[in-house]
């Protein structure tokens, strides 16, 4: 995604950003966007290992049946 944008679309969505939130509310919303992204990851990798561990069980019980 961010592979398409490249260096002169990056210094624009920043400077573009700088003028909207001001020098004061950037960090601010940098550290929140991180926080989203921190969690969002977290949520998917549960998500992800609860799916994987029925796929296990059920795999385990189909063996057991046989």
């Amino acid at each position: 995604m961010l592979t398409n944008i490249g260096i002169p679309g990056l210094v624009l969505i920043l400077v573009i950003a700088l003028i909207i939130f001001g020098p004061k509310k950037l960090p601010e919303l940098g550290k929140a966007v991180g926080q989203t992204l921190r969690e969002f990851k977290s949520s998917t990798r549960e998500l992800t290992d609860d799916v994987m561990e029925e796929f296990e069980d059920d795999k385990s019980k189909s063996k057991s049946k046989k």
